[in-house]
């Protein structure tokens, strides 16, 4: 029997990073992968007049602090759909930090891989994040602040990493 997406190791053969798509670009509406369904869920509208950017996902096989897979953040022009397994190149990661769930005191870990497809190459030379001009990295960390508006999360950027400390951090939340 095939494992469901959210068992899959991060990592295939090629070491390329695999993503799993939830929310396409463009969407208004934030949706999750549910594995008790092994479907996609509505698990809520975005504040009015914001979209994606950029397809939106996890790592499967990952576990992170808020108890989710790792997030992650596909830079690429189109939109997939839920469910897309993506063949990613790690760029590096947004630092963020979040209230505790629940109301517990202290805040957590909620970081964010920025990735860009195998297949892609229309953006040129990117390696890492330092690659990327200021303006687009300022506009997703304010997208990151907008989408989480009415949440209660009250999320902060503490800033960027490059590729090695992000897929360092992505090995340490491996779960299978």
């Amino acid at each position: 029997m095939a494992p469901t997406i959210d068992r899959l190791m991060p990592f295939d053969k090629r070491g390329a990073l695999r993503i799993v798509v939830e929310t396409p670009r463009g969407s208004c509406l934030k949706l999750s992968y549910e594995p008790s369904l092994k479907a996609f869920t509505v698990s809520r509208a975005l504040p009015l007049g914001v979209t994606y950017p950029f397809d939106w996902g996890f790592i499967p096989g990952t576990l992170a602090d808020d108890g989710d897979p790792v997030d992650a953040l596909v830079l690429h022009e189109g939109a997939t759909y839920p469910g897309v397994i993506l063949a990613c190149k790690l760029l590096g990661m947004v630092h963020v930090t979040q209230r505790r769930k629940s109301g517990k005191p202290g805040r957590i870990e909620n970081n964010r891989v920025i990735a860009l497809p195998l297949w892609n190459d229309r953006l040129g030379q990117i390696a890492e994040t330092c690659d990327l001009p200021d303006q687009l990295k300022r506009e997703i960390e304010q997208f990151f602040l907008n989408a989480t508006y009415f949440t209660g999360k009250e999320p902060r950027i503490e800033g960027w990493t490059d590729a090695a400390p992000a897929k360092r951090f992505v090995e340490r939340l491996i779960s299978n």
